[in-house]
């Protein structure tokens, strides 16, 4: 068999039912009782690694022994057939292994209905199905309706700039001038359509159990999150917050005299210098020639259902992934488009602080960037459509963050209805023509940032012709195991979830990985997430909020533990903000919870493992914290779940 032959059995391989394949090895295999040891024992029903090597080369379905032994591992990963003694993962050696269905296993007995006896059912009642809640993740704001009309910012038209030092080796690192395609192989296991969080971890995860993996990217590897995303947000966020602890210095007895000054040039080569730094573990050249990918740089486009085209090659894929996340999106405000506007696509590339900078939306992009620039000495208008900042966030955070940005210096518009932007000749400085609770009036800004969301990158991929649906609004449809219409296509990120998270991208491509070349049978919606808003106070949350208790009839109670009452909070003079803990009503699981305060999204992690684990907030309690630290008010809420347990004894006891 030549190796063209062998790929088109391999991907029929990878799109065989794992039944079916099982069924098919049962069939070629020396399955029979064996003796080993001295004095010898015998093992029922076994077969031997190496004999199974031979055969899976024999029969095609490996190219080779380090192919076979790359098929039993997948095999043995989904628990097909385990080694007799579980002490090894398959290998091509002497070893016994034994098919799950040919174990010779007991029964249990039955009920009258024909299902199993359970201990459940002489210790307690079965949970009826309203006491099931099918999934520990929150109710967020649905895409704006208009988002498929909104103008989207391609980060390639935007640009990197300055072209110094830093920005140049962040080019060359990502998007190598003089890069070669390599020849495509005859198929791929995996092909993946962009190199953000998504892709990157796809295809590394991927190469890294053997596979044979393409990536494609059309413009820098790394995507937003490295390039205008978390990387250069959060070194912006460090120098604002530097400014700020100089300024209230004076609250610790520290006296600075004079006027505190911010070297904004210094801050932005500062922000280039430290994303450069971080940028090769993304490289072309170390997904290439480190990991073993297939790296190409150029449109990838789907042209059938199990073909992608990149600058003028056909790439055959078993499987693909679409992980080309999504860009800024744009408002129809009226003469927005022909006026000079910002991004987050483009803000990194700025050398000038702005004087006045008003800014567009009020999420956590907006947000986080409005604080950080007025620290660095702009002053600064968010502008909102509705009546609050932070829409999916817990009201009662929103509100410390807003009072704590306001002191900051921030200005807030609220029930904003736009009427339109003006500027001379499409250069600064510009009006906001804005209706609010003030009536209709025009701000005027040097610089106007716009962050009203984001839109999947769904154009121009061919996905029709690969026969998966999207529409330009909630991007590529996928089912709970992130699989879109076409069985041998996956989509992971920001172009198919609503939780536009680094992380989730991170771990929703894991769980493709587990999917697409394991036979997993994971879900999306058994996911608990965590996510964070780099305010100072910063807002981090893991589960479902309160409204989604309330919508969904859902039982809790609510513990709380305020950092005025915690000491590491009093001393550090960051006394507000709190933790809020729900749990199930008549019982210690926690359903979801809010940190508001300096260490939120740190803090929170220690809240998901325990939900993650089944750990109870009774038993978070017993978690010994060193003292004094922000986390104890963790401890503190199982505290005070604890003692109405004791309580309820006590009264029972008298």
């Amino acid at each position: 068999m030549t190796k063209e032959e062998h790929m088109d059995v391999e991907a029929s391989f990878e799109n065989t039912d794992l039944e079916e394949l099982t069924a098919r090895l049962k069939r070629v295999l020396d399955i029979r009782d064996r003796k080993y040891g001295f004095p010898s024992k015998t093992y029922p029903k076994c077969f031997v690694g190496s004999a199974a090597v031979a055969q899976l080369v024999k029969e095609g379905i490996a190219i080779d022994e380090e192919d076979a032994v790359r098929i039993g591992n997948m095999m043995l990963s989904a628990g097909v057939f385990h080694h007799v003694l579980d002490a090894h993962p398959f290998k091509n050696e002497d070893l016994f292994y034994r098919f799950l269905s040919d174990e010779d296993h007991g029964s249990v007995a039955r009920k009258p209905d024909g299902s199993a006896v359970s201990w459940a059912d002489f210790i307690a009642p079965l949970a009826s199905a309203e006491d099931q809640i099918q999934t520990l993740q929150p109710k967020i704001p649905e895409r704006d309706p208009e988002l498929a009309a909104f103008e989207q910012v391609d980060l390639e038209a935007c640009g990197i700039s300055p072209l110094d030092e830093h920005n140049t080796k962040f080019l060359d690192l990502l998007h190598p001038k003089e890069w070669v395609d390599p020849k495509p192989k005859p198929s791929y296991n995996l092909v993946v359509i962009g190199a953000g969080a998504g892709g990157l971890v796809s295809a590394a995860g991927a190469a890294g159990v053997g596979a044979r993996v393409a990536l494609i990217e059309s413009h820098l590897l790394g995507g937003d999150c490295l390039t205008v995303g978390c990387v250069p947000s959060k070194a912006l966020l460090r120098c604002a917050k530097a400014a700020a602890a100089v300024r209230n210095a004076g609250e610790f007895g520290v006296n600075v005299s004079g006027d505190v000054s911010v070297d904004f040039g210094f801050v932005m080569e500062r922000l280039r210098r430290l994303r450069v730094s971080i940028a090769p573990v993304d490289s072309a050249q170390r997904y290439s020639e480190k990991l073993g990918v297939d790296v190409f740089i150029g449109k990838g486009k789907f042209t059938g259902k199990k073909t992608i085209e990149v600058n003028g090659q056909t790439l055959n894929f078993a499987k693909a992934v679409v992980a080309t996340g999504g860009t800024a999106a744009v408002p129809n405000i009226p003469g927005l488009k022909q006026a000079p506007y910002l991004t987050n696509a483009s803000i990194f590339n700025l050398t000038e602080l702005p004087a006045r900078l008003g800014v567009i939306g009020a999420g956590p992009i907006g947000l986080e960037l409005a604080q950080a620039f007025q620290r660095l000495g702009s002053q600064v208008t968010v502008f909102s459509r509705s009546d609050k900042i932070m829409p999916k966030e817990d009201p009662d955070a929103a509100k410390i963050v807003e009072n704590a940005m306001r002191r900051d210096g921030v200005n807030f518009a609220f029930n904003v209805n736009y009427k339109g932007v003006e500027s001379r000749g499409g250069k600064a400085p510009v009006a906001m023509v804005i209706e609010d609770d003030n009536g209709e009036r025009a701000l005027e800004f040097d610089a106007l940032l716009v962050a009203t969301g984001r839109k999947p990158t769904v154009k121009g991929l061919g996905l029709e012709d690969a026969g998966i649906e999207y529409d330009e609004r909630m991007g590529v449809k996928v089912n709970d195991r992130m699989q879109t219409t076409n069985p041998n296509v996956y989509a992971v990120g920001d172009v198919a979830s609503k939780y536009q998270f680094t992380h989730m991208s991170d771990f929703g491509a894991r769980l493709v990985i587990r999917n697409a070349l394991f036979f997993g049978r994971d879900k999306f919606s058994n996911f608990i997430i965590p996510w964070a808003t780099y305010t100072e106070p910063e807002v981090a949350h893991v589960g479902l909020y309160e409204k989604d208790l309330k919508e969904q009839n859902i039982g809790f109670a609510t513990f709380t533990r305020e950092f005025s009452d915690v000491d590491r909070g009093i001393v550090d003079g960051e006394a507000e903000g709190f933790v809020k803990i729900h749990v199930k009503k008549g019982s210690d699981q926690i359903l979801g919870a809010t940190i508001v305060g300096s260490h939120a999204g740190d803090m929170i992690s220690e809240i998901t493992v325990a939900m993650q684990s089944g750990m109870g907030l009774g038993k978070l309690a017993n978690v010994i914290h060193p003292y004094p630290t922000a986390a104890e008010a963790i401890r503190q809420c199982g505290d005070a779940y604890n003692r109405g347990i004791f309580n309820r004894l006590m009264a029972f006891k008298r």
